[in-house]
């Protein structure tokens, strides 16, 4: 009985999860963009907890390989997305109407490549200890804080419409490239296995302390930008 129930906690974590991110993407489609990002937030807590409770546990099952995926296709994909969506369809340039009033709905190749991404994580071997292309997380949080902390400058540019295209299309194709990425996976303490991960943490904490300082959360995204910044140089450095 014991051990039946030990083999369910990991998936009851990644329920929480999912459930997590439901709730975000409808905070977002009504443009409650404060709350999405709070519930992503509570959902990638809860993608940290489950992989971790399973290896405490030491349990692992088929089935709670798929239900990671799906729901973090759910809180780092569709969430994401949905606020995109609504903030593009605030803009006068995309209103009901116009000739760009199509153009929102381009944000769900964010859900539709955070899906092809988290596939192909299943499948690469080569993943283990990094990453290959940019994680869903880190790409939801990105979203998340760009929205809330741009979207006053981004409301008022006429350009708005076409930059976040672009960057929608940017991301969804990070996520699937073949760019390494370092992960925050400690095997050790050690300043010289871990430098880059120290480095990250170290100066994220700076980034968005600054940030909150100036009553701004513009530092998660912009963390975000230098993880990918951080990932490109020291895979260069290695290559060397």
């Amino acid at each position: 009985m014991a051990d039946s129930l030990k083999n369910h906690i990991p998936n009851a974590i990644t329920c929480c999860n999912l459930i997590w991110g439901a709730i975000a993407s409808y905070e977002a489609f009504h443009a409650q963009y404060s709350w999405a990002l709070t519930c992503i937030i509570a959902g990638a807590i809860f993608d940290f907890f489950d992989g971790f409770a399973a290896r405490l546990l030491n349990v692992s099952s088929a089935i709670g390989k798929e239900l990671d995926s799906l729901a973090d296709d759910i809180t780092f994909g569709l969430a994401p997305s949905a606020m995109v969506f609504s903030f593009m369809k605030q803009l006068p340039a995309c209103q009901e109407g116009t000739y760009m009033a199509w153009l929102p709905y381009c944000a769900f190749l964010i859900a539709a490549f955070s899906a092809l991404r988290l596939a192909k994580f299943n499948l690469d071997t080569r993943q283990t200890s990094s990453f290959i292309g940019l994680p869903t997380p880190a790409n939801a949080l990105f979203w998340g804080a760009f929205i809330i902390s741009m979207g006053s400058c981004l409301q008022d540019n006429p350009l708005s419409a076409y930059i976040l295209l672009a960057i929608i299309l940017l991301s969804s194709w990070m996520m699937v490239a073949e760019i390494p990425m370092f992960a925050l996976k400690f095997k050790n303490f050690s300043w010289k296995d871990n430098k880059i991960r120290f480095l990250f943490a170290l100066s994220v904490l700076v980034i968005i302390g600054t940030g909150l300082c100036l009553n701004s959360i513009a530092g998660i995204w912009i963390s975000m930008v230098w993880y990918i910044v951080l990932s490109i140089a020291t895979q260069k450095k290695n290559n060397s």
